[in-house]
């Protein structure tokens, strides 16, 4: 663990606070960090799968699915989730 003295803005920090449901000062700041670094390994990992070729010939029939890949619209409904 690093330690660092930083003046932070107290209104962000209790938005933080309430968002992440975090008890103290330290933990809302750890826990905001770990979202950032989750959400962009997240973006990272639909990049590549965006890109990565995929036949989706008789998903329908097999999964019972429309097909396809929507990973902009996972990434939207993650965040309304997350929200809920």
């Amino acid at each position: 663990m690093t330690r660092i003295s930083v003046d932070v803005n107290d209104e962000w920090l209790d938005a933080a606070r309430l968002e992440l449901g975090t008890d103290t000062k330290v933990a809302t700041i750890n826990a905001a960090l770990r979202e950032f670094a989750l959400r962009r390994r997240g973006k990272e990992i639909a990049k590549i799968f965006a890109s990565a070729p995929m036949d989706f010939s008789g998903a329908a029939e097999a999964w019972g699915y429309g097909g396809g890949r929507d990973l902009e619209g996972l990434a939207e409904r993650a965040r309304e989730n997350r929200s809920a």
